[in-house]
């Protein structure tokens, strides 16, 4: 105990202010990202945008990605430039972004904001991650970038439950909440945060970015690695249907007021803590229970795990992610949704930070940063990716809006919303809504989505096992 305190108190304040900047600054994207789906898919009569799940799945894979790969570019910015000029401009365009989304609706006008939102948190990305680098050392760096990844989940917590109470006022309200969110770390940055020693870069900006990218190409004619990158792709694409497409399919299929009624008999204060005033749990905050389980168990896990190989762990930990992801979209059921969603967030425990240990046990001595740098491109891949799974895909195979539409008949004047085409479905078949949801259910399978999210990372689980056995058996990591 005396030698944690020790190690706590060993931290200087920029330490502090650093993760206090990060608590905020996901405490406002996640807020927004959690229910981001929901509202560019829910109908326009809640307040929200009404895309169909093909543009939903455009917005979210494509500026995600682009937010994952341009940090290369923004750290050769920020150590040109100075990490606290970088860090206030990323703050003024994160809370004038999220400003900015409340207040935009089509399609286009959404993506270029959100694109723009994406732009100040990519130059916010990796200062922070570097700062805590800077200010921690040998002895206490397993502690720092402990408390570091605890309060990323932490903000990932906070936000999303937040904002979903304040999405059941109005949209544009959680909006608001993660642009104040922002304001909060503009008063940390100019009085609490002090930029640490930085070497100054004499090289101009354009030499700066020409030498990072010739160094990615350099790691990359490694086809060995490459080959281990393209691989995980497939681990990061099933991944983030957890909050591309899972959010969705709540709303969509899953009754959540046997949930809440369960959870009333036992906590009556509590159910009507996290519920609405209809007696319903929202997909937000559901799917928030992912944050709150890495916040407690994280350790614990990461502690276990340790003592085993680095690779067969991670190929544990993606078939258990992708196990607990394809469970929570082959049922309606809300208890057995719960219990899918904690076997997705023991593989997100194992198979997360395994990767980025097995990527600097497999890269050559000297050579570790180098290599280190390159494991945002399978994330950028994959977010992209995952956003057309969670268009198209999703749309053709478990998309409620679509199977309602296609109940009716042409001579319909159908509407836009689901609230709206099932009523009249409802009206045209003689059925109450829970006789709806039946039969649509027994009609057009959308289970048959996890069945997809499944073959995708069992396919990537056994691409590792090949992997690991025919080109990197000698490597014992």
């Amino acid at each position: 105990m005396a030698g944690f305190v020790k190690q706590v108190k060993s931290f200087p304040r920029t330490f502090w202010a650093a993760n206090t900047l990060e608590l905020f600054e996901r405490w406002a994207y996640y807020g927004i990202f959690n229910l981001l789906a929901l509202y560019l898919t829910n109908s326009t009569e809640s307040g929200a945008l009404g895309f169909s799940q093909v543009e939903k799945g455009m917005i979210m894979g494509i500026v995600n990605a682009i937010l994952y790969f341009l940090p290369v570019i923004t750290g050769s910015i920020a150590d040109k430039f100075g990490y606290r000029k970088v860090l206030i401009i990323a703050f003024v365009i994160l809370a004038s972004g999220y400003f900015l989304m409340s207040q935009v609706t089509g399609f286009n006008a959404v993506f270029i904001t959100f694109f723009y939102v994406a732009i100040g948190a990519a130059l916010f990305k990796p200062i922070i991650s570097a700062t805590i680098a800077k200010t921690t050392n040998d002895e206490n760096s397993s502690l720092g970038f402990g408390i570091f990844y605890m309060m990323i989940n932490v903000g990932g917590l906070i936000g999303p439950v937040m904002a979903s109470e304040l999405r059941e006022i109005s949209w544009s309200y959680m909006f608001l909440m993660s642009s104040a969110s922002i304001l909060v770390n503009m008063v940390i940055i100019l009085f609490f945060y002090k930029e640490q020693d930085r070497k100054e870069n004499p090289d101009s900006l354009g030499k700066s970015l020409k030498i990072v990218f010739q160094n990615i190409f350099n790691v990359l004619k490694d086809l060995r690695f490459t080959l281990f990158l393209i691989i995980i792709i497939g681990s990061w694409t099933v991944y983030w249907q957890y909050f591309y497409s899972l959010p969705v399919f709540i709303e969509q299929w899953t009754d959540t007021s046997l949930l809440y009624n369960w959870l009333y008999e036992l906590w009556p204060g509590f159910a009507r803590a996290i519920g609405t005033k209809d007696g319903i749990i929202l997909a937000e905050k559901i799917i928030a229970l992912d944050a709150f389980l890495i916040v407690i168990f994280q350790i614990v896990v990461s502690t276990f795990i340790s003592r085993f190989k680095a690779m067969h762990s991670m190929t544990v930990g993606i078939i258990v992610n992708t196990l607990g992801l394809s469970l929570a979209v082959m049922t309606r059921n809300p208890f057995f949704l719960l219990s899918s969603i904690l076997i997705f967030s023991l593989g997100e425990m194992i198979f997360s930070p395994k990767i980025m240990e097995y990527i600097g046990k497999i890269a050559p001595k000297g050579r570790e940063a180098l290599y280190m740098g390159t494991q945002f491109l399978p994330i950028a891949f994959g977010t992209f990716f995952g956003g057309f799974i969670s268009g198209g895909v999703y749309e053709n195979l478990a998309d409620r809006t679509r199977m309602t539409r296609e109940l009716l008949p042409d001579t319909t004047d159908l509407g836009q919303s689901l609230d709206q085409l099932s009523v009249q479905a409802m009206e045209h078949l003689g059925m109450d809504y829970q006789e709806l949801t039946n039969h649509l259910w027994e009609l057009n399978n959308p289970g048959k989505f996890g069945i997809v999210l499944a073959g995708m990372g069992f396919t990537t689980f056994i691409a590792l096992l090949i992997y690991d056995r025919y080109f990197f058996k000698e490597v014992k990591a």
